[in-house]
């Protein structure tokens, strides 16, 4: 049994911020527990966001082979991120539904939808469909959207 585990591939979800990748956790002990060298990573990382503008929040999917080489996918930074930035709050309410902490517009709503529309998960999908999710998310921040 043990054996049938460390012959396949392992994938680890870290949100790392953009080009600032560092071996100290969560990404150290995260790679460091599967025996991937972290600084390798953080370097290949930092230069595959330099790109992005510094600090911003990045998924990230590590697969992580039996021979402890790695392979990496970043996706768009979080929903929730770039409805922060829009509605120029610092956080969301701790009441949903109750309490309302900023407004942004529908036009916002289609720009983000258009930015999660790049990733893999998501390219199946109609940009109406991921809109109502950031509609979504929104409404689990406290953000009102505005026609």
């Amino acid at each position: 049994m043990s054996k049938a585990l460390k012959t396949k591939a392992q994938v680890v979800r870290i949100l790392i911020p953009a080009a600032k990748a560092a071996p100290t956790p969560p990404v150290g002990p995260a790679l460091g527990a599967r025996g991937v060298k972290s600084m390798d990573f953080c370097k290949e990382f930092n230069a595959r966001t330099a790109h992005i503008e510094p600090g911003i929040p990045t998924p990230t999917l590590i697969t992580i082979q039996p021979d402890r080489t790695f392979t990496f996918i970043t996706k768009t930074p979080p929903t929730s991120y770039f409805l922060k930035k829009a509605a120029d709050i610092e956080k969301g309410t701790g009441k949903p539904g109750h309490e309302v902490v900023g407004t942004i517009s529908l036009k916002h709503i289609f720009e983000i939808a258009k930015i999660k529309a790049t990733d893999d998960h998501l390219k199946h999908l109609r940009l109406e469909a991921i809109a109502s999710t950031v509609v979504g998310t929104a409404k689990t921040l406290g953000i009102r959207v505005i026609p």
